[in-house]
C-alpha cells in the first residue's frame, strides 16, 4: 500500500535518556524538559522544527521518518500534508535546548562509590568527614559502628571538596552572615569570631523564603519580556524589516530566566543546603541584559525619525496611540500673551479681538505678534497636546525655547528658539524651519509630540493619522513651552478661535 501512513520511527537508545537521568529531574525540571522534548527520539531538541499541524520535532529525526514514505504526516498526530513542508530551525526552541541540556548535564552527573572495586556502584551518601562516597554496601559502618555515626553524611555529591574547608580541613557547616559565606566551626574561633554565624540549616529556611519571591519577579520579567516582543513587533510595521535584534535578545533573557526559574523550584526544595548557599547568589543576581524598560520608547523614536524623510506618510494607529499616552494639559498663560487675543476662562481658546487691551508691559508678554505661551514648560521628558485649526485661515504652533525674544518682530526659526508650522494665506502651509519647507497637508486638529532628550518635535495630522513634519536632532538647551499665534488676516479680525483640545486616543 504505497499511501499508507509509515510506521512510528523506533526510539534511537543512543539518544534517549537513560533512566536514571530521566529519574534526577527535579519535579520543576520535568515540565521544561517535557516542553522540549521530541516525541520521535524523546529527548531534548537538536535543530527544533515545526509541522503544519503545529507540532515540534528535531529536524533529522523528521527527515528520517519521511526517507523511505511516499507520504509526509506528523509522527504524533498523523496529520498528512499534501506536499513536503520547508523545514526551518526554530532558533529561539533551539537556544532554550542548549540552554537546558547544559544546565542539566552539571545537574545529572551521577556519582558513584569510592570504595567499591571493579564496577563502582551508584553512591548513597558522601561523608564529609571521611570525605567520600558511599554506596549502600559500603555504608553500612556508618550506621552500625558508634565513631562513624557521628559523621556527617550528606546526599551524593561529586565534588565534595567544595563541602570541605580548605584552611582547616573541616566540613562547612556554618553560615557567616557578616561575610555571606560558608565556613566551619574552627574558623570561627579565627576570621570569623566575631561574626555573626548560624547553622546551614538555619541560613537555608531563610533563603528558601527569598527564593520564593524571587521566582514570582523571575516569572513577571518573563512576561514583561514576552510582552514587549509584542510591542516591538506591532511598532515594527513602521519599519521595513522587524528589529530582529531586539526581539533575539528578549528571547535569549526569556530563555535563561526560564531555566534559572526552574533552578530556584529546584533550590527550594533541596535538602543539600550548601549547595543552596553557594548557587543562591549567581542564580539570584540580575540579568547582565539591556534596560528594557524603554526599548518600545526607543524603537517609536527612531520611527518617528524615519517619518521627517517622508511628510504626509500614515502613522499607525499602535504608534499615534503610544504618542498620545504622553499627553499633558496645556493652559494659555495670559502673562504672556498679546494684548489683542482673547482668551477664554478656561485658558483652552485664543482668538484675535480688535481692541487692544490696556496690559502692563511685563518681559513675558509678546507686544508685536498675536502670540501666547502655555503656563507649563518643559525641561525633560516627553509630551504631547493637540490644537484644533479647523476653520483657521492662518495660524502657527508648536514649540519654543523659554529664551525666546518677545518683543518687536520675531523670526521664526530652530536657531532662534523656534519649532512651528504654520498656515499662511489659506492654503499654504510651511514648516517653519531655515529655509522653510512646504508642506502637502490640510489638517483639521494637529498633535504636537516632544522628546526632550532626544531633540525631537514631530507634527501629525490627527484626524488623518498622517506624518506632517518633524524636526530632529535638536538642541534644547533650557525650558520649551508650547507656542500658538492666531496671525493677523486682512481685517484683523478672526472669527474662529484656535482651541486646545483634550487628547482623544485613536481608534
Amino acid at each position: 500500500m504505497a499511501n499508507s501512513l509509515p510506521p512510528p520511527l523506533p526510539m534511537r537508545t543512543t539518544k534517549r535518556l537513560s533512566m536514571d537521568r530521566s529519574l534526577s529531574l527535579s519535579s520543576s525540571m520535568r515540565p521544561l524538559f517535557e516542553e522540549l522534548q521530541c516525541s520521535v527520539c524523546l529527548d531534548v531538541f537538536t535543530d527544533p522544527v515545526s509541522t503544519p499541524c503545529g507540532h515540534n520535532f528535531c529536524k533529522s529525526c523528521l527527515n528520517s521518518s519521511w526517507e523511505n514514505s511516499q507520504v509526509c504526516s506528523c509522527p504524533l498526530c498523523r496529520e498528512r500534508f499534501s506536499d513536503r513542508p520547508d523545514l526551518k530551525i526554530n532558533t529561539e526552541l533551539r537556544q532554550l535546548g542548549q540552554l537546558f541540556k547544559e544546565r542539566l548535564t552539571v545537574r545529572i552527573s551521577e556519582v558513584l562509590c569510592d570504595i567499591c572495586d571493579g564496577r563502582k556502584m551508584k553512591a548513597l551518601k558522601s561523608c564529609l568527614t571521611c570525605q567520600t562516597s558511599y554506596c549502600e554496601t559500603h555504608l553500612e559502618p556508618h550506621r552500625r559502628v558508634p565513631n562513624f555515626k557521628k559523621h556527617k553524611l550528606i546526599e551524593p555529591v561529586k565534588n565534595i571538596k567544595d563541602y570541605i574547608c580548605q584552611k582547616h580541613e573541616r566540613p562547612l557547616e556554618l553560615f557567616c552572615r557578616d561575610d555571606q559565606m560558608c565556613v566551619c566551626v574552627f574558623c570561627t574561633d579565627g576570621d570569623h569570631k566575631t561574626h555573626n554565624t548560624v547553622p546551614l540549616e538555619e541560613e537555608s529556611k531563610v533563603k528558601k523564603t527569598q527564593l520564593i519571591e524571587t521566582q514570582k519577579d523571575m516569572q513577571k520579567m518573563i512576561q514583561d519580556r514576552n510582552k514587549k516582543i509584542r510591542d516591538i513587533k506591532h511598532l515594527a510595521e513602521l519599519r521595513k524589516k522587524q528589529d530582529e535584534k531586539l526581539i533575539q535578545e528578549l528571547q535569549q533573557e526569556i530563555n535563561e530566566l526560564k531555566i534559572r526559574n526552574s533552578e530556584l523550584d529546584h533550590l527550594s526544595h533541596t535538602k543539600d543546603h550548601l549547595q543552596l548557599l553557594q548557587l543562591y547568589p549567581s542564580i539570584c543576581s540580575p540579568l547582565n541584559g539591556r534596560n528594557w524598560s524603554d526599548v518600545s520608547l526607543e524603537t517609536l523614536r527612531r520611527a518617528l525619525t524615519q517619518l521627517q524623510e517622508t511628510p504626509d506618510q500614515k502613522v499607525s494607529q499602535t504608534v499615534l496611540r503610544r504618542i498620545q499616552q504622553f499627553a499633558v494639559d496645556v493652559t494659555l498663560d495670559r502673562d504672556t500673551a498679546y494684548p489683542e487675543l482673547i482668551l477664554s476662562d478656561d485658558g483652552k481658546e485664543m482668538i484675535q479681538g480688535d481692541v487692544y487691551q490696556d496690559l502692563p508691559d511685563i518681559p513675558e508678554r509678546f507686544d508685536h505678534c498675536p502670540s501666547v505661551l502655555g503656563r507649563e514648560g518643559f525641561s525633560t521628558g516627553r509630551f504631547y497636546f493637540e490644537v484644533k485649526v479647523k476653520g483657521k485661515t492662518e495660524w502657527i504652533l508648536g514649540v519654543v525655547r523659554e529664551s525666546i525674544n518677545r518683543k518687536g518682530k520675531i523670526k521664526l526659526s530652530p536657531q532662534d528658539g523656534h519649532w512651528c508650522v504654520a498656515l499662511m494665506k489659506g492654503d499654504q502651509y510651511w514648516a517653519c524651519a531655515d529655509p522653510a519647507v512646504s508642506l502637502n497637508v490640510k489638517p483639521q486638529k494637529v498633535g504636537v509630540f516632544v522628546d526632550y532628550e532626544d531633540g525631537l518635535v514631530c507634527f501629525f495630522d490627527v484626524v488623518s493619522r498622517s506624518h506632517i513634519f518633524s524636526f530632529t536632532r535638536q538642541s534644547f538647551i533650557n525650558r520649551v513651552y508650547p507656542y500658538f499665534c492666531a496671525c493677523f488676516t486682512s481685517n484683523g479680525k478672526h472669527s474662529v478661535p484656535l482651541i486646545i483640545s483634550p487628547v482623544k486616543y485613536s481608534e
